[in-house]
């Protein structure tokens, strides 16, 4: 195991290090905005004296408008080149979340994760398609993983941020704080030089998007890859966004233990993340996320019924090993399933349409839990988005190891993907 991932992570150029720390560093800055909400949205809703289940719409908000961004900056990026949408993005995101230490109500403070939602939703896919495009194609397995773990990365921060800064600050505090990590990440940005798969697409095509979606094939893999990541995105939050307030509220157990839960599994996240994702040059895409979705199943009963500390941590780990090994495969996946004139736009998009329909999980799992306790309600949303994440995974190709810059306007071949 430990040499599989050796190979995989040596022998990148100054360039593709530096491109690849600002992919990870962004996507981390941008997960720790957000799961600074989903850490204390139960103290914000008694400051502002309104129900957890209209707290937990901040989340969906967030969630709803991603899409937006993804789409805004996607076809900026497939326009104009990676680099500078990617600075503007960074930079508009770190003001909004700093914004929100200063929101004087609930109405505000919604309107601004609204906006916050463009900026993570323009982030990702953007960071994604550059970083993958200057990485080695046989190595973008464990650099897929450990990008993806930048998400675990910036929930880590978050929860360890809580733990220094609430106490003192309260939650104000954490947004407030949020802007200087986030600077970081423009500053490293700002270092890096433009795809030169980006460049090399332009010279040979200049189609626009909306030409290359008349090709069936790319149209009908766009809305298989939605299905997919609305499948993923359910698993994810699912499995994360209520479990501190499962934690504090349903178990009664102190806020400190939950956070110290949530800094055990999310390193068991990044461990996935960064072994499955150098596996799955191995076993390929799909077979790896199949594998680490089946896992999860038999993780579940664990996952949601335990109530001692010990049980609570160790199974959570596994629960996040298993759901963030999967999606440890993402960054590659969806880039290689993309043409390379619209690779800007077309892994992000999906990924944050994805999201818009898992926008409602939150929402609907404090619902249920308010009639029939967390467990069921935990139980209830995740056993199925595992199952699905199989089937979708079963019936799909991937495109492991394709050469960027040999697609142009079309769907990339499956020729080279392993077709188990």
């Amino acid at each position: 195991m430990l040499n599989t991932v050796r190979e995989q992570a040596a022998g990148l150029t100054r360039d593709q290090r530096n491109a690849f720390v600002a992919a990870y560093l962004g996507w981390a800055m941008d997960a720790f905005d957000y799961f600074l909400v989903v850490l204390v949205y139960s103290e914000i809703a008694d400051d502002f004296h309104v129900s957890l289940t209209d707290m937990a719409f901040l989340t969906t908000a967030t969630l709803m408008m991603r899409p937006v961004g993804a789409l805004l900056f996607g076809l900026w990026a497939d326009r104009k080149g990676r680099r500078t949408p990617l600075m503007v993005d960074v930079a508009f995101y770190s003001v909004i979340g700093f914004a929100c230490a200063f929101a004087p109500n609930y109405t505000v403070l919604l309107v601004l994760r609204l906006l916050y939602g463009i900026g993570m939703g323009g982030e990702w896919g953007l960071g994604a398609a550059l970083a993958m495009e200057k990485i080695p194609a046989d190595r973008r397995g464990f650099w897929s993983g450990l990008l993806q773990s930048g998400y675990s990365l910036g929930y880590l921060l978050a929860a360890v941020a809580f733990f220094v800064i609430e106490p003192a600050f309260g939650w104000r505090g954490l947004f407030a704080f949020s802007l200087v990590p986030a600077l970081v990440s423009l500053w490293v940005r700002s270092r890096v030089e433009e795809s030169e798969v980006w460049e090399k697409s332009v010279k040979l095509n200049r189609t626009p998007p909306y030409q290359v979606f008349k090709n069936p094939a790319v149209l009908r893999r766009f809305v298989y890859l939605v299905a997919l990541m609305t499948a993923f995105n359910w698993m994810s939050h699912g499995t994360q966004d209520i479990y501190p307030t499962f934690v504090k509220k349903g178990l009664g157990l102190s806020p400190d233990t939950s956070i110290a839960i949530a800094v055990v599994y999310n390193i068991g996240a990044i461990i996935g993340g960064m072994v499955l994702g150098a596996y799955s040059e191995r076993l390929g895409r799909r077979r790896t996320i199949m594998i680490a979705a089946a896992a999860g199943l038999v993780v579940v009963p664990f996952f949601v019924l335990s109530t001692a500390v010990g049980w609570l941590m160790l199974s959570s780990f596994l629960m996040q090993l298993c759901v963030q090994g999967a999606w440890g495969v993402i960054p590659a996946h969806l880039t290689e399933m993309s043409p390379d004139t619209i690779r800007g736009f077309y892994p992000g998009v999906t990924y944050q349409l994805g999201n818009l329909i898992a926008a409602l999980n939150l929402p609907i799992q404090e619902a249920i839990a308010e009639h029939h306790g967390y467990p069921v309600a935990m139980a209830w949303t995740v056993t199925p988005a595992l199952a699905l994440v199989i089937v979708l995974s079963a019936i799909g190709k991937e495109a492991k190891g394709i050469r960027f810059g040999s697609t142009g306007t079309e769907a990339p071949s499956t020729a080279a993907a392993d077709p188990a």
